[in-house]
């Protein structure tokens, strides 16, 4: 694999870091700013809803411009984020410094993806992809834990100074490692990009994304008090076994890409029907505390194993739009995150329990499965008709004799 995928994975890493670590660092900004958590809980909306406008936005506008230019450029907004939510002197700027570093986002890994392809053979296209993925899935480990405590012993702004450090590493690892052959811009321009997301194949390919990642969401919101109020775990506790969903997610993530490289589909099919099962079985595998790390673990796995094959997927149904559609799968990504975290806070206000939230999940990855199917129907409709049509032009092509006379 090309060392600069190595660049892909520390710019995915500080994404990853800067996404996941305001769960942690909640309380001590509502602290800090004088807000209520629940006030503060709108910095974490605030940059999913960047990435929801920043993905197709940011990726439609940059179109005809080169992808190693754009990654640059990308990663470098990102860091102005990260930096001015660092200094930001109140709530409303620091909200505003939340969304900005949430447009930078989805491009990113849509633009990146369609980089990580064009470096490597067909036959491992879905490996490139979930190695770029690896710094999202490694941040869960190491990230994550590292900056919450960094910003619980030396303020919360020093985080994301931390996190600005790490996307300057990354502009300068794009700037080495990403070859010059990716400095000339892409043939498609805007008018085709927008044109190619016309398909219905890529829009079933994106409601698998939502559905499949719904699924996870609705679950993973709430997994703390699961883990305190049905395992039995301390608070105290938590922090490590969040790190165990990171190392379940990296070793889903590898091994979805290996598989996906020799079935895409039944990657796919086979990760949305295990996390349908995992999802189901989550309220006893809840009921002790060896069981609940298991369970944590095979969810983490259970998800990612579906991240390469689907943002593959949408790249492929969208062959002549690959940067655009590949960062709507980021906000598609991002919009599973919003609305399986409601699917999951609607069971709970049901009062079917502190577990309910799983089982909802996996009624979503059910979804998700029959969305693929559909999608599957649908290519195989497109397919045989096409491939019928051949045989009949063949069929009355006329055949030159091997005669020399031609008799």
């Amino acid at each position: 694999m090309p060392l600069a995928l190595l660049a892909l994975a520390v710019g995915a890493f500080g994404i990853g870091t800067t996404e996941f670590v305001m769960m942690g660092l909640l309380p001590d900004v509502a602290t800090d700013l004088h807000v209520s958590i629940p006030t503060a809980g709108h910095l974490v909306s605030a940059y999913a809803l960047g990435v929801v406008i920043g993905a197709p936005l940011l990726a439609a506008l940059t179109a005809r411009m080169s992808r190693r230019t754009v990654l640059i450029g990308l990663m470098a907004l990102f860091v102005a984020g990260n930096a001015l939510s660092a200094f930001a002197p109140g709530y409303d700027s620091l909200l505003a410094a939340r969304f900005l570093s949430g447009l930078p986002h989805g491009a990113f890994f849509g633009v990146g993806a369609v980089v990580a392809t064009n470096m490597v053979a067909p036959e491992r296209k879905a490996r490139s992809v979930s190695l770029m993925f690896l710094g999202l899935t490694v941040a869960n480990i190491a990230g994550v834990p590292v900056a919450t405590l960094m910003g619980q012993h030396l303020g919360w702004r020093a985080t994301f100074l931390g996190v600005s450090t790490i996307g300057i590493a990354a502009i300068v690892a794009l700037a080495l490692l990403i070859p010059h052959d990716h400095t000339q811009a892409p043939s498609a321009g805007l008018r085709r990009e927008m044109t190619a997301l016309r398909s219905l194949p890529v829009w079933l390919a994106l409601g698998t994304t939502v559905a499949g990642f719904g699924a996870l969401f609705s679950a993973y919101s709430y997994i703390t008090p699961m883990l305190t109020d049905a395992a039995g775990y301390a608070e105290t506790s938590v922090t490590l076994l969040l790190a165990l969903f990171g190392v379940g997610a990296t070793i889903g993530n590898l091994l979805g890409g290996r598989l996906a490289d020799h079935s895409l589909r039944g990657t796919l099919f086979g990760g949305l029907l295990s996390l349908a099962v995992v999802l189901a079985l989550f309220p006893l595998l809840m009921s002790t505390q060896w069981s609940a790390a298991l369970a944590v673990a095979l969810l983490g796995a259970a998800a990612f194993v579906t991240g390469s094959p689907l943002q593959l997927m949408v790249m492929e149904k969208a062959s002549a739009a690959p940067s655009l559609a590949s960062s709507a799968n980021q906000a598609a990504f991002n919009l599973a995150n919003a609305g399986g975290a409601w699917i999951g806070g609607v069971a709970l206000a049901a009062g079917f329990g502190v577990t309910s939230p799983a089982p909802a999940g996996a009624m979503l990855a059910v979804l998700g499965l029959g969305v693929a199917a559909v999608a599957y129907a649908v290519d195989r409709r497109r397919t045989v008709p096409a491939a019928a049509r051949e045989r009949v032009v063949a069929s009355h092509v006329p055949q030159r004799s091997s005669s020399p006379s031609g008799v």
